[in-house]
């Protein structure tokens, strides 16, 4: 391929969608694994706590304020490819907050 701006353009939007899973296999499983993972914590350890401190808001905010610290620390980041370490950190944030997306949708509120 010639390295016009177009393909450019198309190497950028690619490596900015499908980033985390381009590399080796080794990179690409950990990643899945983490996913699952942080969807099965979101789904378990938040219903677990909500019946052990039984303060919803309590439960909530923190979980928020962890997802936000999170964030904040992936966008600082500006290095391609992430370490692995922010990867499976990313991932982990992921599952957990769609776990939580789910079970919202699946309680009706």
């Amino acid at each position: 391929m010639q390295s016009t701006r177009f393909e450019q353009v198309r190497q950028h939007v690619t490596h900015y969608f499908l980033g985390t899973w381009i590399g080796t296999w080794r990179r690409r499983s950990l990643a899945l694994i983490t996913l699952l993972v942080g969807f099965y914590l979101g789904s378990n350890l938040t219903v677990y706590y909500l019946q052990k401190i039984g303060q919803r808001p309590l439960v909530v905010l923190v979980m928020v304020v962890i997802v936000e610290l999170l964030v904040r620390l992936r966008t600082s980041v500006h290095v391609y490819p992430w370490p692995m370490s922010l990867v499976l950190l990313d991932n982990l944030r992921i599952g957990t907050v769609y776990a939580v997306v789910l079970e919202a949708y699946k309680l009706g509120s």
